[in-house]
């Protein structure tokens, strides 16, 4: 669901779980509604159906009430391959999980972690992520 077409979010939604995909690694965030903010998580290094059962411990050890997806576009706005394959996987996290996700454009995301100096790039970019998304919400 892009940020666009995103139905209003009531009070229960406050804790969120960002994830940025790749094929062999996966960063993750963790943040909240309140303080507008992310923090890096360790990233995952799994690939294919192997990711599955650390995301859902991840799940089960943060009790996020939403995820949100890094979605990458080309700099012009067109999708690509793995513009195809971050989609898939929020599909595949919402019909896992049952919870909502939010997908977000993360185009420079990982230009931006590498060049604030990340150690983990991808945890980076997943809080990169997770921040412009908390920052999109509407204040209540």
């Amino acid at each position: 669901m892009s940020l666009a077409a995103m139905p209003p979010l009531h009070a229960g939604l406050q804790t969120f779980l960002a994830f940025d995909f790749g094929l062999k690694r996966t960063g993750v965030a963790s943040g909240n509604k309140l303080t507008r903010s992310a923090t890096p998580q360790a990233t995952i290094v799994a690939e294919g159906a192997a990711r599955f059962p650390l995301i859902a411990a991840r799940i089960k050890e943060w009790q996020p009430d939403a995820l949100v997806v890094g979605v990458p576009f080309h700099p012009d706005g067109a999708s690509h391959e793995n513009t195809l394959r971050a989609q898939k996987f929020a599909r595949q996290l919402r019909g896992r999980f049952g919870l909502q996700v939010f997908e977000v454009d993360e185009r420079y995301s990982t230009t931006e972690a590498l060049a604030g100096g990340a150690k983990d790039a991808d945890a980076a970019s997943a809080c990169i992520i997770l921040e412009q998304f908390l920052r999109s919400l509407p204040n209540e």
